[in-house]
């Protein structure tokens, strides 16, 4: 008798349980659910890579276009210091007294 239940556990065709058409069904449905997954994971990661893709190159866009604001503007104080020296000492000191009177009123 034990060898007969032995050879049922290493023979699983014999096994009413794993050839029931219910598990059968049951194993075929979870197969499909996890391929149905699979498939919404695969393009819920597809539409990240390229949202996140198409962030980067915005921030790379944005970062040049600042730059350039920021050279533009450099170049543009610059050379309105070169031309109004006096103006540009003024507006130096205003500013420099402007920061002090905040330094000195948060304290």
């Amino acid at each position: 008798m034990a060898t007969t239940q032995a050879n049922k556990a290493s023979n699983p065709t014999e096994d009413p349980l794993t050839n029931s058409p219910v598990t059968e069904r049951a194993s075929e449905a979870a197969h499909h659910a996890v391929d149905a997954m699979a498939d919404k994971a695969a393009t819920a990661e597809d539409m990240l890579r390229r949202t996140a893709a198409d962030s980067k190159a915005t921030i790379d866009q944005k970062q040049a276009e600042l730059k350039m604001q920021m050279q533009s503007s450099y170049e543009r104080s610059k050379q309105f210091a070169q031309e109004n020296p006096l103006a540009a000492a003024g507006i130096a000191f205003a500013a420099g007294m402007v920061v002090s009177a905040l330094l000195r009123r948060d304290r």
